[in-house]
């Protein structure tokens, strides 16, 4: 046991080549052959600990699963199940976390299972009930992921910082999302995230991805030492940790700044593949950077202009919409993008068709209203869809009519050229004192009537913990104003918590707002 434990801790420190290497020779060498047979002689006479160790480092250096030894040492664990210890029912899930399912691999791990649930208020190691948790994972039943996250609770006062980095990943392991767990190790990496490890940060963020866990504060900290460290890392690591972010719809507003500097300063690092990510990011958490905004864009163009003759057509229509999101219209790409178009190369199936078809839509709109020649229509063509309001707009329907007396005062559901739709209109006076009724406007269009586009957005529609509108949100609300609609955005679900009173006064204030500079892109 200590002559294989020691091969499998050297073996798995090496590179992928040399582990390669290193397994033929450890294979063909006699003495291995010797160790293989006597292991499997003496396997029912070994104490538990050298049993599972044993089972674990023979795994692990790559003896096939399907081997006389390797059954035999799972079939001698199943008979000896029940004198494992703790650390070794730790070491055997993990051994068996990473075998094929077979009939003895399955027996043994349903037998594990019934013993860890047997054991687990025995268990104070917070590092064995992350393994178990790790190795159990997704499959593990519910009941039995509820008394393992009881028994980390009951230990919770002992985290330790790696443990509680640990904690993260075991919980994405099994897909189980815990509060009790997840509040406390956030806040012990937040006081050591300078110890985190690069590697790490991208694999808490994609834990909280997994578990749907939304912590403003914890992302936020991290994003502030990648920040201030920003100089130590490669720029390809910033793409992942960006990229991990956007995923989180998390917006690092100065790191997005500090990487556009470094993309306009030595673009060259830009491949295909990491610009796709870049245009991905930027456009999705609607980042425009605060300075050299035009040379941030031109450099992208640039880049974009010469990956052209490797790119497909998918990959293109992709950066095109990105940069079309952002406002800018990349002419030399677009020429291309549309030529693709009218030969039909962005025909695809029918899983992507649809997502094509409406990213196409997006760019030859943007293409239309983004352009320096539009002008804004003194007359735009509307149709009310339907008097019914959907169950999650009622409230907005019910404070609009005590707030302005009356249902002909405004249009609800309104379908706009281009696809576009608006949740409610209002059209008032040029000094927007007051609201004029819907159809003493209708037939006469006076470039004097104030158009209001009321647009109650879900919170998925805005960067997490912001009112910061994400890229489709934004480019909509663009577009509105080139039509001539001043845009009122609203988060639906902190409106639906207010009182049916705070929202008609709410409404009030946006409607009436004296705010003129700011009236077009009020945002709540």
């Amino acid at each position: 046991t200590n002559a294989l434990t020691m091969a499998w801790r050297l073996f798995k420190n090496l590179s992928e080549e040399q582990q390669r290497y290193e397994k033929q020779l450890i294979f063909e060498h006699p003495a291995f052959v010797r160790l293989c047979q006597q292991l499997l002689r003496d396997a029912r006479r070994m104490t538990r600990g050298d049993l599972v160790f044993s089972l674990h480092a023979v795994v692990n250096l790559g003896v096939p699963q399907n081997t006389l030894l390797v059954q035999t040492l799972v079939r001698v664990c199943q008979e000896k199940l029940n004198q494992l210890d703790n650390r070794c029912i730790s070491v055997l899930a993990t051994t068996l976390a990473g075998m094929d399912k077979d009939k003895n691999v399955s027996a043994l791990q349903a037998g594990l299972q019934l013993l860890v649930e047997q054991r687990i208020s025995s268990i104070r190691d917070i590092f064995i009930l992350q393994n178990l948790m790790k190795c159990l994972g997704k499959d593990a039943p519910v009941f039995l992921k509820k008394k393992l996250e009881m028994a980390v609770v009951r230990e919770i006062d002992r985290l330790t910082f790696p443990n509680a980095l640990r904690m993260f990943l075991a919980l994405a392991a099994m897909n189980y999302s815990s509060l009790p767990i997840l509040n406390p190790c956030s806040k012990k990496i937040q006081e050591n995230v300078q110890d985190v490890p690069f590697r790490q940060l991208i694999l808490i963020l994609e834990a909280c991805h997994t578990l749907q866990y939304r912590n403003v504060k914890l992302f936020s900290a991290l994003a502030d030492y990648v920040n201030s460290t920003a100089y130590l890392w490669d720029k390809r690591q910033i793409i992942l940790f960006l990229s991990a972010c956007e995923v989180l719809a998390f917006q690092p507003t100065e790191l997005l700044d500090i990487f556009a500097e470094k993309v306009t300063e030595d673009p060259d690092f830009l491949n295909l593949k990491n610009l796709l990510i870049v245009l991905r990011v930027y456009s999705r958490l609607n980042h425009v950077p605060g300075v050299q905004k035009h040379l941030f864009f031109e450099t992208l163009h640039s880049c974009l202009n010469k990956c052209l003759p490797q790119i497909s057509s998918t990959e293109l229509l992709k950066a095109v919409y990105s940069l079309g999101i952002l406002g800018y219209l990349p002419h030399h790409a677009l020429d291309e993008l549309l030529q693709k178009d009218s030969k039909d190369e962005l025909r695809l199936s029918d899983d992507l068709k649809e997502q094509n078809t409406v990213m196409l839509h997006s760019v030859k709109t943007c293409m239309e209203l983004d352009s320096p020649s539009f002008t804004k229509p003194a007359f735009v063509l509307t149709e009310s869809l339907s008097s019914l309001v959907p169950l999650n707009l009622r409230k907005a329907q019910e404070a609009l009519i005590e707030l302005l007396g009356d249902e002909n005062m405004f249009r609800q559901n309104v379908q706009l050229p281009y696809r576009y739709h608006i949740d409610f209109e209002i059209r008032m006076d040029s000094d927007r004192k007051k609201v004029l009724p819907i159809a003493a406007t209708d037939d006469h269009p006076d470039s004097h009537v104030q158009r209001l586009a009321l647009l109650f957005a879900p919170g998925s529609a805005f960067c997490l913990g912001t009112t910061h509108p994400q890229g489709k949100l934004a480019m909509k609300r663009r577009h509105l104003n080139k039509l001539g609609y001043h845009v009122i955005l609203i988060q639906n679900k902190k409106f639906q918590e207010m009182k049916n009173e705070d929202a008609v006064e709410f409404l009030k204030r946006k409607i009436y707002s004296e705010d003129d500079s700011s009236f077009s892109e009020t945002t709540v």
